[in-house]
Parts: structure tokens; C-alpha cells; sequence
């Protein structure tokens, strides 16, 4: 569903990310970790066009980002730190404007509304104005624009940063249900960015680690926690072997 390939980003002298590639399957969530400045917002907006990389390509939903880039911005919902809001447009309108901006089909455009409003647990307020909202409902409506034009693939940079810990558990409680939905909704595959292990532990079967923009680890959870070793420890290990070893811990075994 997800394939980068040799992903790299350069700002004059600066190599930000360093040939970095991995699949993602139908389906899964990927916890996408590193340390601050290691990469991963550059990798995720290169992943949905937003930002062009330097060398290297990635297929999203058997499109190419260079050769089919419409196609493959259409297959991502994606969710920035700050979630793109217009504050003073009221929440079912905003979201039938950004269904429009994704060439949602006019006919089919109230029904993707709707399901987008339900399944982020929005229809009580869908005609509030977004600048009213309390911090945990605007992220649910920035969860809810990634997905109402149902794609197949959703990235998702920090998308608990600043809530309280009932918005952190309602938030990774809706993540959790895209990934696996009920009643014949449809399923995403989804990448998450997160400075919260926990959060990671608590939804990811999988996690891809990178530092100083190279890829160092890609393993699933179990394999990493086995014998009751924690994220936090494996992170930590991993970053300072980088840091030991420059280079040497670049192409790791993938699981």
C-alpha cells in the first residue's frame, strides 16, 4: 500500500533524509519514530506530496508520487502537527469543502460528510464554528479531513501533541478504529508519528525508526518488547548505536 524507495531530502549542504525505504501492507499501522531533527515530518510530507524529494520515489496505492501525482495525493489523508483549520467556518461546512477540494463526487458528497462526522465523533457539533471547539474536537476534525474522501492510506504527524489524557485515549481509540472498523467501514493503512512510546505500544504492530535521516530499525512491536524489553529502552539503544557507530546501523535487517 506504501513504498518508498530511497527516499532522500537535501537543503543545500544538508542531507535531512538519507535513502530511506520501507512498505507498509494494506492494513497496518506503523509507529514512525526518531528523535527531534531526525527526519520524520520530512519523510511523511515527501510520502504525500507535499513536499518533492531530492532522489528516490515512493508508490502510494500502486500510484507513483512522480509519475501519477494526483492519483497518489487522492489515496492519502493526511494529518500535519498543526491540522490545516479554517476556525471560523463551521465543521460540516469545513468538511464538505475539503471532500470538494479531493474531487469528491458531487453526488456522493453529503454521504462522505456524514461518515467522516460519525466515525470522528463529531455529529454533535458539526455546526459549531472549529475556533469554538476545545483543542481534543478540533484534532477530531483534523482527523476527520484526512479521511473524508476515503483513502486508502492515512499519515498522521503527532496527532495527540498538546491534548489532555482523555483526548490522548479518545484520539488513539479513533486511530485504533480506522485501522480496524465495524460494519463494513472501510479500513486504512495507517502511518503514525509520535513522540509518545506509549502511544505507539498502544496501537502499532509495527515501528520504523530513523535517525539523522537514515532508517536504522524496522521491526515489528512484539519482536522488539519480547521478554518484557521496553520501547523506551529499544529507542534509546538504537539512537545511541547510531551515534557510535555513524552509518553502520543504516541498513538494518528489516522483519
Amino acid at each position: 500500500m506504501i513504498e518508498a524507495r530511497d527516499l532522500s531530502k537535501r537543503y543545500g549542504d544538508l542531507l535531512a533524509v538519507d535513502r530511506v525505504s520501507f512498505t507498509v501492507e494494506r492494513g497496518e499501522v506503523v509507529g514512525f519514530l526518531g528523535p527531534n531533527g531526525a527526519g520524520k515530518t520530512t519523510t511523511m510530507r515527501m510520502l504525500t506530496g507535499f513536499l518533492p524529494p531530492s532522489d528516490g520515489t515512493a508508490v502510494i496505492a500502486g500510484a507513483d508520487i512522480f509519475g501519477e501525482p494526483l492519483a497518489a495525493r487522492r489515496a492519502v489523508g493526511y494529518l500535519p502537527e498543526t491540522p490545516p483549520l479554517y476556525p471560523e467556518m463551521d465543521v460540516q461546512g469545513f468538511l464538505r469543502f475539503v471532500a470538494r477540494l479531493h474531487d469528491v463526487p458531487r453526488r456522493e458528497l453529503k454521504e462522505a460528510v456524514e461518515r467522516a462526522l460519525g466515525r470522528c465523533g463529531l455529529l454533535e457539533v458539526r455546526r459549531r464554528v472549529i475556533g469554538a471547539l476545545s483543542r481534543g474536537y478540533r484534532q477530531r476534525v483534523g482527523v476527520a479531513q484526512a479521511i473524508v474522501h476515503a483513502p486508502p492510506v492515512l499519515i498522521l504527524d503527532e496527532p495527540t501533541v498538546g491534548l489532555d489524557p482523555i483526548q490522548i485515549r479518545e484520539i488513539r481509540q479513533l486511530i485504533a478504529d480506522l485501522a480496524s472498523p465495524r460494519d463494513g467501514e472501510p479500513a486504512h493503512t495507517v502511518i503514525l508519528s509520535t513522540h509518545i512510546l506509549p502511544e505507539v505500544e498502544a496501537i502499532c504492530k509495527r515501528v520504523i525508526l530513523i535517525h539523522r535521516g537514515r532508517k536504522v530499525l524496522d521491526q515489528p512491536l512484539a519482536t522488539l518488547t519480547a521478554g518484557g524489553a521496553r520501547l523506551e529502552e529499544v529507542f534509546a539503544r538504537e539512537t545511541a548505536r547510531d551515534v557510535e557507530h555513524p552509518g553502520g546501523a543504516a541498513e538494518p535487517a528489516d522483519a
